[in-house]
């Protein structure tokens, strides 16, 4: 204890010395501001009164007049040095100190002769310190020179070495008063209650936080935050404990999984110094005001998981479009801001819309035109000339963005993101041909019939295929995009090593299925830090949800989508209505639980869409609801990632009922959540995901008795088959998971980009030569021969 009085005295001495001396440091501070604002004020006002004599000098023309006007206006008792500048930066005449004169900056006059007014810095060499301060020079409204006039500052420092002797002996008086009374208050009023607390943290220590409670605990109030924060700090001990017993099993077992760390390493060894940058409409993060304050949020996006390791790792350039209400208050004069907020170490260049220009390109083309071509969801796709020439306009102006930020770069890799900016790689390609550049298409491509809906579907085509890549995320997909290729364009297509040539320029075409990040050391972590204070993950969180929700049921099924028509949310809702009807075992014990996130509000099929959601969702609970239990309950906002891994975790059985989608990520999340290896997986045969998750129940959404039937089986399997699926599904996902998408697709840029320069292993460009690529089965006819 005595060691511990005297660490504590030190500690007191040591923070009371720096907080006075801290305080006398910015007291020197404001010191030394009042006395450099006067000095400016009095700079400027004598340069402002010579300034005319100056300029007569100096319109004169003669160097001799110039000299003289110098010599004679610059004294000793008002000016350190005084000098005149021609406009390109050549000395005329000067007065005073030779090694003052010498030492001084053009820059603040060359800042002056730019903004034709008066610029005042501060500078310093060796024991000199002055401040020099610019006046433009004039002759009949023509810049004539600059006449720059120099002060001494060196009685700032003076005077501020003066304010530290005299606060010296106070600082010594305040840290023996601050020492002595703070001694008596913790010997009299804490030293008690610390004895307490460190017996508190014993018992947590321990693992008996909920035990040993006495009469005493009332005086340990003062100390509560402080044994909670140690409780939560042991929880994270525990944690990192099991997360560093599970990344050893998995170097034992030999498992090489891809990580953000490893796709960082990976970037830096095979780009060295190459830049990369992103483009995508969303942006990684937003600024937005909250309470009369700026906050930084992260829009829900598994695209920023992916491609923050890669911008990280080589201090790329992500260029979206700012939608944050405060976005345009934090950034710089290019419009640029470095993120992460806690870690910068990439740049977001922010592009501004209109009201008018997002209307057209991301509202009406992008998603009343492109986005329901793509989509058999059996909603007419809208084409409007305005939003053409929107859509158009936008594109251009991220592509001079972009040009603008690979200026200096050598070599410089693009990555494009989805159907917003079908046009950009061709615009790219064009400005710098050097570049790399690659699109990511993530929604499904249709076949050449849907997509020929599309008026302007050969400026489309024209502006993807400037990409030396482009990826889908299923073999589909890129087959139906060379049928397109084939039926609009004159291009010649290889079908064996998929690639289009056209205009002399080769565009490989491949799939990259996208993924999720399934941290399996990060949940082991979670798992046995949860276990080891007595909570089992599903019974807890489903009481936590039936708590915070009002959900009383035994068994728990869970949809998480954006409102969109693809989606299938009505038909899934039917599909439940079809089950209650069908099997009234699930009466009074089911519930399901549909977060339905508001997307693109001011298209009209969404909002119709909304209503009818709501409308069966009303209809529904009233035909079976009970006093304590209803079938549906429905959350119409956006959840946060915390939340929605809730649900996962409670979740019985996750529908993905979706009409049409590329891949569905909704699916890969459920798995990835279920660290506990258990729930079943409802999924739709129209979506990307059911190519690789083969373990999940198969459905055809439009057959609402089918899905009915599935959703029954999945709650009658028995615990070892759910396991034995949920286990091979996980794996898949710890394998394939988007680290390993963002590496091939980064691989296959960089080793295309040297086979296309050299034209290797590529082959005669025949067109649709090769055999014709297997289709997936229920692809809703869009192959190759569907009409």
């Amino acid at each position: 204890m005595s060691f511990f009085r005297m660490r504590l005295i030190l500690a007191l001495i040591l923070c009371t010395t720096l907080v006075s001396v801290g305080s006398t440091y910015f007291d020197v501070l404001a010191h030394k501001h009042v006395l450099r604002r006067e000095l400016v004020r009095h700079s400027s006002w004598l340069g402002a009164s010579l300034q005319p004599a100056m300029e007569q000098a100096v319109s004169s023309g003669r160097v001799d007049a110039i000299n003289e006007a110098v010599q004679r206006l610059q004294r000793p008792d008002q000016t350190l040095a005084l000098a005149v500048y021609t406009p390109g930066g050549r000395l005329l005449a000067s007065a005073g100190p030779a090694d003052v004169l010498k030492a001084l900056s053009f820059d603040p006059a060359e800042k002056a002769i730019r903004k034709n007014a008066e610029v005042a810095v501060f500078g310093h060499s060796d024991d000199w310190q002055w401040l020099e301060d610019s006046f433009p020079l004039e002759d009949a409204g023509q810049l004539n020179g600059v006449m720059v006039v120099v002060e001494d500052a060196r009685f700032i420092r003076a005077e501020g070495n003066a304010v530290w002797r005299r606060s010296f002996w106070r600082i010594a008086a305040f840290v023996v008063l601050i020492v002595a009374v703070t001694l008596l208050m913790v010997r009299w009023f804490l030293m008690r209650p610390m004895v307490r607390v460190a017996e508190r943290l014993r018992q947590v220590r321990m693992g008996n936080a909920d035990d040993h409670e006495d009469d005493g605990m009332a005086e340990l109030g003062f100390f509560k935050p402080l044994a909670q924060e140690v409780e939560t700090m042991a929880e994270s001990l525990i944690e990192a404990r099991a997360a560093a017993q599970a990344e050893a099993r998995l170097r034992d077992a030999g498992e090489h999984l891809w990580t953000a760390e490893r796709l960082a390493v990976h970037v830096r060894a095979r780009f060295g110094s190459s830049r990369i940058f992103v483009v995508s409409n969303r942006e990684p993060y937003m600024h937005v005001r909250k309470g009369g304050q700026i906050v930084c949020e992260v829009p829900p996006s598994g695209l920023v998981t992916a491609i923050e390791p890669v911008l990280r790792a080589c201090d790329g350039v992500w260029v979206a479009h700012g939608s944050g209400s405060e976005d345009a208050a934090v950034v710089d004069e290019f419009d640029r801001i470095r993120v992460p907020p806690d870690d910068p170490r990439y740049t977001l260049r922010r592009v501004w819309l209109s009201n008018d220009e997002e209307a057209g390109y991301y509202d009406g083309f992008s998603n009343e035109g492109v986005w329901p071509l793509c989509h058999i969801a059996h909603t007419r796709p809208n084409f409007r000339l305005s939003d053409w020439e929107a859509y158009q306009r936008v594109n251009e102006r991220f592509a001079t963005t972009v040009v603008e930020e690979m200026e200096g770069s050598a070599n410089p890799i693009v990555f494009v993101q989805d159907y917003h900016f079908a046009l950009l790689p061709r615009l790219i390609k064009t400005a710098r041909p050097d570049a790399r550049v690659a699109i990511f298409w993530h929604i499904p491509w249709p076949n050449p019939e849907a997509f020929g809906i599309c008026p302007w579907q050969a400026e489309l085509l024209d502006g993807l295929l400037g990409a030396d890549l482009i990826g889908f995320h299923i073999p589909l997909h890129c087959n139906n995009f060379l049928a397109t290729v084939d039926r609009v364009l004159e291009a010649r297509t290889d079908r064996e090593h998929m690639t289009v040539r056209r205009l002399s320029h080769l565009t490989a075409v491949k799939p990259y299925p996208v993924s999720v990040a399934l941290d399996t050391v990060k949940r082991e972590g979670i798992r046995v830090t949860r276990e080891s204070v007595g909570l089992r993950p599903r019974p807890y969180a489903r009481q936590l949800l039936r708590d915070e929700f009002d959900v009383s049921c035994e068994t728990l099924a869970l949809g998480v989508d954006r409102l969109d028509y693809t989606k299938g949310i009505v038909e899934r809702l039917m599909a439940i209505e079809q089950l209650l009807e069908d099997k009234p075992m699930h009466r009074e014990r089911l519930t399901m639980v549909q977060i339905a996130a508001p997307s693109r509000t001011r298209i009209p099929s969404y909002i119709q869409l909304r209503q009818q959601v709501e409308e069966t969702v009303e209809r529904i609970n009233q035909r079976f609801q009970t006093a304590r239990w209803k079938p549906i309950v429905l959350i119409e906002r956006q959840c946060s990632h915390e939340e929605v891994d809730r649900w996962y975790r409670a979740a019985d059985l996750c529908l993905v009922t979706s009409l049409h989608d590329g891949m569905n990520l909704v699916a890969k999340e459920y798995i990835a959540a279920r660290d506990d290896e258990d729930g079943v997986l409802v999924l739709s045969k129209f979506t990307g995901a059911a190519v690789e998750l083969r373990d999940a129940l198969m459905v055809n959404p439009y057959d609402t008795r089918g899905v009915a039937e599935a959703i029954h089986h999945g709650l009658e399997m028995n615990r070892e088959e759910r396991r034995t699926r949920m286990r091979r599904m996980r794996r898949h996902l710890t394998e394939n998971n988007v680290y390993r998408w963002a590496a091939n697709i980064l691989d296959d840029m960089r080793d295309l980009r040297v086979e296309n320069g050299a034209h290797a292993h590529l082959g005669p460009a025949s067109g649709s030569a090769g055999p014709e690529a297997v289709h997936a089965p229920d692809s809703f006819g869009y192959g190759r021969g569907a009409a």
